[in-house]
């Protein structure tokens, strides 16, 4: 393997194990957190089961960012598919902020994955798409 391989793998572990780790480090006080947010940020929470399945599903995508950071080139192709995850939030919450819809604390927040996204679509184009063994 060429160094600049070795380069472009190192960069897309530590972007998706970073990625992993905040994450999990971000959502999992949220499962303790629906009161807070229903008194911080009304209208209170009407549908729990569609928070805490957001929570659910976002903490294990936080599990496959660590996967992926496991084997980059392995999982490559599922780095795309981790682009359009942060895409689905970070593209959707400025939409609903410009009609009013969400706080602008959320907006902030969000950007947070179009950084995300930015980096894991870097990781992906530096990734090799094979590993070829030198003999």
């Amino acid at each position: 393997m060429e160094a600049t391989d070795v380069t472009a793998m190192q960069f897309a572990r530590r972007v998706f194990y970073a990625a992993g780790i905040y994450g999990i480090l971000v959502l999992t006080p949220m499962y303790f957190l629906e009161s807070r947010i229903n008194e911080q940020q009304p209208p209170a929470i009407t549908h729990p089961e569609y928070f805490y399945g957001f929570v659910g599903l976002a903490l294990v995508w936080q599990f496959v960012f660590l996967l992926i950071g496991r084997h980059p080139i392995k999982y490559r192709t599922l780095m795309l598919i981790a682009v359009l995850e942060k895409a689905a939030f970070g593209l959707l919450v400025p939409i609903l902020f410009a009609l009013g819809r969400t706080p602008g604390v959320v907006l902030v927040t969000s950007s947070i994955d179009l950084v995300w996204l930015v980096l894991f679509a870097i990781a992906y184009g530096k990734t090799p798409a094979t590993q070829e063994l030198k003999t």
